[in-house]
């Protein structure tokens, strides 16, 4: 006779923890990102999206990860009706930005120790020389695609982007808000909730 998969237990305060952050309709996004944390994204995403159209704060350190797993994200915060609140703290970068930058600039924020890193697609590329030429067209084709989102969601020319991410581009706060990755620096969640009322 087979057996019914359950559902993993949590532990009493993992369990109350995972309720507070589901009413005060925060995601985490933190750690490398993979095909398994985007997966639990995506599910929570859509879960307060069904709850509720009411904003979504999603906090995000990372150093990125899989592009893939970061396309993923990017898609569903801008498949969701909910309006996705992205506030980076620590460091975002790579995919990470990749992730920041699927809400509309009016609702990007970082608090004041975030750094944000864009730079093109690294890959390991292996195998036959017929493979390794494919890999290659496809890290380039991943460059043009990741330079043409900044640009869109900066207001950079693609140019200029291109350029900039040819190496790591590093940026503090201030050169994010000046570069158009982040509409705000806040402090506290009140300056979040003042920035939403205008």
């Amino acid at each position: 006779m087979e057996t019914q998969p359950t559902a993993p237990v949590l532990d009493p305060r993992t369990a109350f923890l995972e309720e507070k952050a589901f009413r005060s309709r925060t995601v985490f996004l933190f750690g490398t990102i993979t095909d398994a944390s985007a997966g639990e994204t995506a599910r929570r995403l859509i879960a307060l999206a069904a709850d509720s159209n009411a904003p979504i704060d999603v906090l995000v350190s990372s150093p990125g990860g899989h592009l893939e797993s970061g396309d993923a994200i990017h898609d569903i915060v801008r498949f969701i009706d909910a309006p996705v609140n992205m506030i980076g703290t620590g460091w975002v970068g790579s995919a990470a930005t990749h992730v920041f930058l699927a809400a509309p600039r009016e609702r990007r924020f970082c608090l004041p120790h975030t750094r944000f890193l864009i730079h093109q697609p690294s890959g390991g590329a292996g195998g036959p020389a017929s493979d390794i030429a494919i890999q290659a067209r496809e890290i380039v084709r991943a460059r043009e695609r990741i330079a043409r989102v900044i640009a869109r969601e900066t207001g950079r020319p693609l140019e200029r982007v291109l350029a900039d991410i040819e190496r790591d581009h590093w940026m503090s706060p201030e050169e994010a808000l000046d570069y158009g990755l982040v509409s705000r620096v806040i402090e506290r969640q009140s300056d979040l909730r003042a920035a939403e009322m205008k």
